[in-house]
C-alpha cells in the first residue's frame, strides 16, 4: 500500500472476507475507520486489533452521526446477501445505503464502490470474456435471488451520486475474490472435505476469473486514483480464466479427497471477466490462481492443526 500513506480512510464491512485483509494492510500506514453491524461474536474485536477505529452501523437504516466527515478515501465493500427474493430489503441496504454513504462523505477525494459481475446478463456460453460494456440483466444466484437486482440498483445510485456530489468514484465489479481469509475456493474446499456433491450448471462451461487478496490489496490504490466523474467502471477479477471443474480437481488433489459433482440448476452462475480495463488502470495480477489456491490450502491446513 505504498501509495496510500498517512490518509484517513473509511472502510465498510471490515470484518468481511475481502475487506479484512485490506483493512489489515491499510491500517499499517493510515488512519482507518471501519463500520459494520459486527453481528458475529468477536468480529469487532478482531478488526480493532488491527488498529482500526470501529463504529456499529447498519446500512438498512444508517446512523452516521458518530463518524467524522473528513475522510480522504471511502472504500465501500459491505454488501448484504439477502436470502430468497427479498428485493426491497436488498435494495434498501445495498443501493440506498450506498447513496447515504456517498451523500454523507461527499468531500472525499475518491469513493470506491465494490459491485459484482452479477449485474451482467448471462452470455450464451460460459467461455465468453465479458467486457464492461456487455449487456446488463443480472443473473439470479441460488444463494440469493435478489442479489444481482440490488447490485444493479447500487450501481445506478452510485453513478447518480458521483455526478450529483461531484464525487470521484470507481465502481469495481468483483468476480471471485479469495485468499487465506476465505472465498469461493475455500467454500468449495470445505464441501470437498465434508464429502458433499458440488452442483455445476448444466450444459454450460463454468469459468470464473479468481483474484487473490494480495492482488486486491495491491490494486486498490490505482483504482482509487482512477476515480472520476462520471464514475469509472471496471471489472475486478484475475487475469486467468479458470474452469470451475479444474479448480475443484486441484482442490481435491491438494487434500487427497475424491471430488463429486453433478449438473444442477442450483449451480452458482460464473462469469469469465475481460481484464483489459482493469489491467490498464491497475496493472497485471502477481498471484497465479494455482499458487494462490495452494497457499490458501496450506493456510487452512495450518489453522486446523493449531486448533487441534
Amino acid at each position: 500500500m505504498k501509495s496510500l500513506r498517512g490518509q484517513k480512510i473509511l472502510l465498510t464491512g471490515p470484518a468481511g472476507q475481502i475487506a479484512y485483509p485490506l483493512a489489515r494492510a491499510l491500517a499499517a500506514d493510515n488512519d482507518v475507520w471501519g463500520i459494520a453491524r459486527f453481528s458475529q461474536p468477536g468480529s469487532r474485536d478482531r478488526v480493532e486489533s488491527l488498529g482500526v477505529t470501529t463504529r456499529v452501523v447498519d446500512l438498512i437504516d444508517p446512523d452516521l452521526s458518530e463518524l467524522p466527515t473528513d475522510f480522504d478515501y471511502v472504500l465501500h465493500l459491505a454488501a448484504s446477501i439477502v436470502d430468497g427474493f427479498d428485493a426491497d430489503t436488498a435494495i434498501r441496504i445495498n443501493a440506498e445505503g450506498t447513496g447515504q454513504l456517498m451523500s454523507t462523505f461527499r468531500s472525499a477525494r475518491a469513493f470506491l464502490v465494490m459491485s459484482s459481475c452479477a449485474v451482467y446478463g448471462s452470455p450464451k456460453d460460459g467461455e465468453t470474456a465479458v467486457p464492461e460494456g456487455f449487456d446488463y440483466g443480472g443473473s439470479p444466484q441460488p444463494y440469493s435471488s435478489s442479489y444481482s437486482v440490488s447490485k444493479f440498483a447500487e450501481e445506478s445510485v452510485a453513478r447518480f451520486a458521483a455526478r450529483e456530489f461531484n464525487l470521484p468514484t470507481t465502481i469495481a465489479r468483483m468476480n471471485v475474490a479469495y485468499g487465506d481469509n476465505g472465498g469461493l475456493p475455500a467454500m468449495l474446499l470445505d464441501a470437498i472435505l465434508a464429502g458433499q456433491t458440488i452442483p455445476l450448471r448444466p450444459q454450460r462451461a463454468s469459468i470464473c476469473s479468481p483474484i487473490h487478496e494480495d492482488d486486491i490489496i495491491a490494486q486498490t490504490p490505482a483504482l482509487l486514483a482512477a476515480a472520476s466523474v462520471p464514475a469509472t467502471i471496471t471489472n475486478w477479477g484475475g487475469d486467468e480464466a479458470v474452469d470451475l471443474r479444474e479448480l475443484i480437481r486441484l482442490l481435491g488433489e491438494s487434500v487427497g479427497r475424491e471430488v463429486r459433482t453433478e449438473e444442477s440448476e442450483m449451480g452458482i452462475h460464473h462469469y469469465h471477466l475481460d481484464p483489459t480495463r482493469r489491467r490498464q488502470l491497475a496493472g497485471r495480477c502477481q498471484v497465479s490462481w494455482k499458487e494462490g489456491v495452494r497457499r490458501m490450502v496450506d493456510a487452512r491446513r495450518k489453522q486446523a492443526e493449531s486448533e487441534h
